[in-house]
């Protein structure tokens, strides 16, 4: 591996680490000695990237260091690529939109090879769907309130037509072939739910703040719901 290649792949590796690594697991994955680690660690700190390291705990990236697209690789740019194009096909205006302009600013930015794979990938998405149900509420408001942990008060119809008035949590939105749907702790049931967007009459924020943090209930409905991790869900047909 070329030594730019080898800083290139080490500032990567730490990028995606949440807690610090051992100069040892680092010079592993690298295939390096840790001679020749610690010596490109302290070339990137003297460049300027903000790697903490402390002895007998491991080296850290602090935040501050933007790595551009430009460095993707052809995998890696399809993988975006392939990503861009299904919340294209599936997501709302406003993330349809989103995925465009994210996907105009890598396409600006790759190397000739990446280029090459963004313009003929190996990788493309299913058909869109047969396209899907009106929804009388703003999803973009939904987002607002999920990043925020607003709850929500929500006038809900279910598949045989019952309307329900309920508090919610927004955790998540799921967006599938042929329906969206709105993941949430349901106040009234004690327990998670997933709602139809297109089924949801209204949803009004109540001026409260869910407690705990919105990843921690997310977790928990995965748990629930998804304990392999491998199952789509599926909206609530209650």
């Amino acid at each position: 591996m070329a030594r730019t290649t080898r800083l290139l792949a080490l500032l990567q590796i730490l990028r995606g680490k949440s807690r610090p690594v051992t100069a040892s697991a680092l010079a592993d994955e690298l295939e390096v000695s840790e001679r020749t680690l610690y010596r490109d660690i302290a070339d990137l700190t003297a460049q300027g990237a903000p790697i903490y390291g402390e002895a007998g705990i491991g080296y850290v990236l602090r935040p501050g260091l933007f790595l551009p697209p430009l460095m993707l690789s052809e995998d890696e740019t399809e993988a975006v690529v392939l990503g861009l194009r299904y919340v294209d096909q599936r997501g709302d205006a406003d993330l349809a939109k989103a995925a465009a302009d994210a996907l105009a600013k890598i396409a600006a930015v790759l190397s000739p090879a990446a280029q090459e794979a963004l313009q003929n990938p190996t990788a493309l998405p299913g058909p869109p769907g047969r396209g899907f149900p009106a929804n009388e509420i703003d999803l973009a408001a939904l987002r607002r309130a999920i990043r925020s942990q607003a709850k929500l008060r929500i006038d809900y119809e279910d598949a045989g037509g019952a309307r329900t008035n309920r508090v919610i949590w927004p955790v998540a939105l799921g967006f599938m072939n042929e329906a969206r749907a709105l993941v949430a702790w349901c106040e009234s049931r004690e327990g998670y739910r997933t709602f139809r967007t297109d089924r949801i009459a209204s949803a009004q924020e109540t001026g409260e703040r869910y407690k705990g943090r919105r990843s921690v209930l997310l977790q928990g409905w995965r748990a629930q719901t998804n304990p392999d991790e491998g199952r789509a869900f599926t909206p609530d047909r209650n």
